[in-house]
């Protein structure tokens, strides 16, 4: 079999890998920078720099449909990449924020768990056959942007117990059974439920981020995983990926 490094996919995969490895680097300056004022600069930077890998990430998968470029390499690049951006960089800003907010000594190592759940996310989306229409677990870069968001607005209720908090129960979401819904569309048509769930969340979404701004993208996250939840608990069995009958 051939092998092809530098397909459109795999270039702006790549682009995604970089974007993940500097918010990488700002991360963790940011978590022995003595210098409060410098410190608080490297960590805004990190948000940034994932949402440009969300960017790409959504770009490389676009690409790779449009040109038929698919491979397995391209796929498991695809993972490393969202490792260090989704995975690795999330939980380093979760640390820097727990020390930057006064925790105490190494409680922050906690928030390293975003990490690994990340790792068995990714691990177990190349070989789940299950995840075609929907995700199993919350999606890493999902969580990626609202750990990101919540650095860039710094709510007063942010305290070191909540950042911990959020670690645990944001690596547990990671690998938890709840489904959740693609955000991909196969077409337009109102007559598909999940084309109905994801207009509602993106509406939704849309007007947080116009009201709220960059700081707000958490709760637009929350949303999402709120109705997932909903669309778990009351559709289950993957009913709510079937069209209506109207």
């Amino acid at each position: 079999m051939k092998i092809r490094y530098f397909t459109l996919p795999n270039i702006l995969t790549l682009c995604n890998l970089t974007c993940g490895v500097v918010a990488t680097i700002c991360a963790v300056g940011s978590i022995f920078e003595p210098d409060a004022a410098v410190a608080e600069k490297m960590a805004l930077l990190p948000t940034l720099l994932i949402l440009a890998s969300a960017i790409f990430d959504f770009l490389d998968g676009l690409a790779a449909r449009v040109t038929g470029q698919y491979s397995p390499l391209g796929v498991q690049l695809d993972s490393l990449a969202d490792m260090v951006s989704f995975g690795i960089t999330p939980a380093l800003i979760l640390a820097s924020l727990y020390n930057r907010l006064g925790g105490d000594d190494w409680w922050w190592i906690l928030c390293l768990g975003v990490a690994l759940c990340s790792a068995l996310r990714l691990a177990r989306f190349n070989i789940d056959e299950e995840q075609h229409e929907e995700f199993i677990g919350l999606p890493t870069p999902a969580l990626a942007i609202a750990i990101g968001s919540l650095a860039w607005a710094m709510p007063e209720w942010l305290t070191p117990s909540v950042i911990l908090a959020i670690a645990v129960v944001g690596a547990w979401l990671l690998i938890s059974p709840i489904r959740m819904f693609s955000l991909k569309f196969r077409n337009l048509s109102m007559g598909d439920r999940t084309n109905r769930l994801r207009y509602l969340f993106l509406i939704v979404a849309l007007a947080i981020v116009c009201i709220g701004g960059l700081g707000a993208v958490w709760m637009a996250i929350v949303v999402y995983i709120l109705l997932s939840i909903v669309v778990h608990l009351f559709l289950p069995n993957n009913k709510y990926n079937t069209k209506s009958e109207a």
